[in-house]
Formats: structure tokens, sequence, C-alpha cells
């Protein structure tokens, strides 16, 4: 696998850490894990649902926490006091810990998440801000331009 130095462009730019250190993990050599498998899906323009593979774990085995820009999902199976010590012949459904991560983008927020069939959803949602989004600014011609700034003005 091809490595890049980025370290030029840490000179040259400021602010741009996090998009920097997000193509590091993404070039790294280190293996991404691979358990629990998970699906991401568009569900609309702005909405997304990620669907993670959690069989074998219930509710109070997982958590889900977001913070920043991070969503972290861990599993860890609850030992049940007074329950019974099984002799396993063949363990094909893994039960193991698990912690998955995944970096979300500057205004997506989660919305919900549920657990059925074995499957976790999460449903997460992108709003900008009103102040973020694109707006119409009026052409005028000489004087006109000031008589819409004291209307803007008088509206806020």
């Amino acid at each position: 696998m091809r490595h890049f130095d980025l370290s030029p462009l840490y000179r040259s730019t400021v602010g741009f850490d996090r998009l920097f250190n997000l193509l590091d993990q993404a070039t790294s050599n280190e293996a991404a894990p691979s358990y629990p498998p998970y699906n991401i899906e568009r569900t609309a323009e702005n909405a997304y649902r990620i669907t993670i593979a959690v069989a074998g774990f219930g509710e109070g085995d997982l958590s889900i926490e977001s913070k920043e820009n991070a969503l972290t999902v861990k599993g860890e199976k609850q030992l049940v006091e007074g329950a019974e010590k099984r002799e396993v012949l063949h363990q094909g459904i893994a039960a193991r810990a698990f912690e998955r991560r995944f970096q979300l983008a500057d205004y997506v927020q989660v919305t919900g998440a549920s657990l059925e069939n074995g499957l976790l959803h999460i449903d997460l949602v992108r709003e900008i801000p009103e102040a973020k989004k694109p707006r119409q600014i009026a052409i005028g011609t000489g004087g006109s331009a000031k008589v819409l700034e004291a209307k803007v003005a008088k509206a806020a």
C-alpha cells in the first residue's frame, strides 16, 4: 500500500487537522476491525442508518455514545449472577466484546436507535443550521441597498 506524506500540507494550512487525521487513518496499514459486520445506508437526502449485526447481545449489553463528531458503539456481554455454566461443544456465534467507531460529518446527529432480530439500527440525520444554509441576496441599485439593509435590521 502506498504511504503519502502529508507534512507539507500541515505547514501551509490551518484548521484542517481533522481532515488530515482522517486521511492518515484511511491510508494506514493497520487492519480495520471486521467484527461485528455492519452496513451504512442513505435513507433520505440528509438521513442515514447504520445497521450492526449484534447477534446474542441484548439492550443491556450494548452502549451507544455520540461525542463531537464520533459515534462509538460498544458491546460487552454482562455476566448474570446465578446462571449455570454450560458446556459449549461448538461456538459459532461470537459473543466477544467489541468497540466500533464511526466518524460523523459536521451537523450529523443521532436521532434514535433500535434493536430487533439481532440487528442494531442507529438512525442519523444531517441538520444544517439556518446560518450555514445558502441564502439569496437581493441586488439593488444605488440607494436601494441601504434600504434593504435597514429592512433586514428591523426584521431581526
